[in-house]
């Protein structure tokens, strides 16, 4: 049974930075897909970041040049690195994954769509 559990979330002033981490279980994959998403209330889950088995990154304009994404393979433990946040940037965030044939098959993994195991979020809220 997969299982991904997020931490790290909090509150923040506006141009602060947090680190989010989001521990995997239950998986074992030849390739795969891991990314961050977030869904501010009324809105729909957007993906923020992107990571294959490969190291590629892909990143939603938004948060180009703020966020960082990375992963720990030995640890299954992926992490986002968000700096210089905005008030814009609240919301909840969640992990994903999905295992793949290929890194190759990462190319939309900003889209919701792709992944079909889920974190159960982490709150993010940046305000003065």
């Amino acid at each position: 049974q997969v299982q991904l559990v997020e931490s790290g979330g909090g509150s923040v002033q506006p141009g602060g930075s947090l680190s989010l981490s989001c521990v995997g279980s239950g998986y074992t994959y030849i390739a795969h897909c891991m990314g961050w998403f977030r869904q501010a209330p009324g809105k729909e889950r957007e993906g923020v970041a992107s990571i294959d088995s490969n190291n590629n990154t892909r990143y939603a304009a938004p948060v180009k040049g703020r966020f960082t994404i990375s992963q720990d393979n030995s640890k299954n433990t992926l992490y986002l690195q968000m700096n210089s946040l905005t008030p814009e940037d609240t919301a909840k965030y969640y992990c994903a994954i999905v295992g793949v044939p290929s890194a190759r098959y990462c190319s939309t993994s900003l889209d919701p769509s792709t992944y079909n195991h889920w974190g159960q979020g982490t709150q993010v809220t940046v305000s003065s």
